[in-house]
């Protein structure tokens, strides 16, 4: 399977967790953008779930030597 470039990851996640801060959703801008930014999480990890995505991210990114602090707690679609 092809991969994501772990700072690619990194970018994705850190886009993500931005997109997740409380309050996010009433924008309905921000909540398409972080539908959008989740899609491509899961795409790009060769997953159906973000809370899978951003587990394999970590992994990834641990693997690779990325310093990333993965959140499963804002993963909500």
């Amino acid at each position: 399977m092809l991969m994501a470039h772990p700072s690619m990851l990194r970018k994705l996640v850190a886009r993500y967790e931005e997109l997740s801060a409380p309050g996010a959703d009433a924008d309905p801008k921000v909540k398409r953008q972080r539908e959008d930014t989740a899609y491509t999480l899961c795409v790009s990890t060769g997953t159906r779930d973000i809370r899978d995505a951003l587990r394999v991210a970590g992994h990834t990114l641990a693997a690779a030597g990325e310093p990333v602090a993965v959140s499963t707690t804002t993963a909500s679609l």
